[in-house]
């Protein structure tokens, strides 16, 4: 169970779902209640089948490239930590208008739900605790990003365009600290490597 939570929280951060929820807002913009649900249902399947093939084949792909755990830290350490930095200067979420038929699967599901700051998370987290329980947290987390999405209306009405950008800084400020964290990892671990 503790390995779950440790595995749930970075994913929370790094999904991020309170941040992308104007984005999602701007392009679900009139559209009926039917088409608003086959949107989320289409994200969720999308986000969810892609971290999980990743998570699956991701550290094989590493390993053939002769990339280690440690670097990957590091390098997934500085990605996360531009991607927080972007987040937290600019407090934009970029993405170009696309298809209404793909919509759910992209721009929505993939990159803005699992994007590379998810993608990374969930290869550094299952070296840490094992794919199983990091593919829960990672599916739990893209779950819980559609349920968002399906109340966004009435959250945005509680919480206030104020309330939404607070909230998504805070949790680009909880990544940028995740992401020191593994970069301070992984070098740590490449020190205590012996000499080849």
């Amino acid at each position: 169970m503790k390995a779950f939570w440790l595995s749930f929280v970075p994913l929370f951060v790094a999904v991020d779902a309170v941040g992308v929820l104007p984005v999602f807002l701007s392009l679900t913009e009139g559209m009926d209640r039917m088409r608003l649900r086959t949107v989320i249902i289409q994200s969720v399947i999308t986000a969810s089948v892609v971290a999980l093939v990743f998570l699956a084949f991701g550290p094989l792909f590493l390993s053939f490239l002769g990339i280690t755990v440690p670097d990957f830290m590091i390098a997934g350490g500085i990605l996360l930590l531009a991607i927080s930095l972007s987040d937290l200067i600019t407090g934009e979420k970029r993405q170009r208008q696309t298809d209404s038929e793909t919509l759910g699967a992209v721009p929505i599901g993939i990159p803005l739900i699992t994007g590379p700051a998810v993608l990374t998370t969930c290869v550094l987290l299952s070296g840490l605790h094992g794919k199983l329980v990091t593919g829960m947290a990672a599916v739990v987390n893209i779950a819980l990003a559609g349920l968002l999405f399906q109340f966004s209306k009435v959250i945005t009405k509680s919480l206030g365009q104020a309330g939404i950008k607070t909230l998504s800084k805070v949790a680009s400020l909880l990544l940028a600290a995740i992401a020191v964290m593994l970069i301070r990892r992984g070098i740590t671990a490449i020190i205590a490597l012996p000499p080849i």
